[in-house]
């Protein structure tokens, strides 16, 4: 049933994967931003622009859900799946403009590091959606949802890392709050890659 639905409108597949197109892109701008302060200002631009375009293809998914009478997969999880990497590129955003209006001027080692595994989460998000209109993928999509979370897993112990470093060692109230900032936001891309993962896990089990 899902391979004969699927091609009768193949637009909500192409919707996904330029949606995480622009969540690698945006990851990695936050990598480059984080790793390289110099280049602050443009790099927060691109990041607002990525956002910005995301939201358009975003929108256009929605449309094209309400328009649609039968869907490849189930319309909540269609609904789900777009909203939920939109809010990954959000929280990119949010990040960037944190660093900018809070005018950080140092980052952390543990800050480029939570940023590394984001760009890590976001790859292994396009992979794992590169595969969702074929459900002979299905063993591979797991594997690679299942390296999402172990990616999430790995930020969480970073963030906690970060966090005990932080209050022990930073002197400096206000850089506490502005890094304390920067770190939860970062892991919580890694949070919102992880719902999507658990997202398309559901998509599979109920398709394959």
């Amino acid at each position: 049933m899902f391979a004969r639905l699927m091609p009768r409108e193949g637009r909500f597949f192409d919707y996904f994967n330029d949606l995480a197109e622009h969540i690698v892109q945006g990851g990695r701008e936050l990598s480059y931003l984080m790793a390289d302060f110099d280049d602050r200002d443009r790099r927060v631009f691109n990041i607002e622009t990525i956002e910005r375009n995301a939201d358009k293809i975003t929108h256009s998914a929605i449309e094209l859900l309400h328009k649609t009478f039968i869907t490849p997969i189930d319309r909540d999880d269609i609904h789900q799946l777009v909203t939920r990497m939109d809010d990954i590129l959000d929280l990119m955003q949010d990040c960037a403009e944190s660093i900018s209006l809070y005018d950080v001027r140092v980052i952390t080692p543990e800050a480029v590091k939570l940023a590394e595994i984001c760009v890590a989460c976001t790859e292994q998000v396009k992979i794992a959606v590169g595969m969702l209109s074929n459900m002979e993928h299905a063993p591979a999509i797991m594997k690679t949802c299942t390296e999402i979370d172990r990616l999430e897993s790995e930020a969480d112990h970073v963030l906690r890392t970060a966090m005990a470093k932080l209050f022990r060692d930073e002197p400096d109230v206000r850089q506490l709050i502005k890094l304390r900032a920067v770190y939860e936001i970062l892991e919580a891309v890694t949070d919102r890659c992880e719902d999507v993962a658990n997202i398309i896990e559901g998509i599979v089990l109920e398709n394959s």
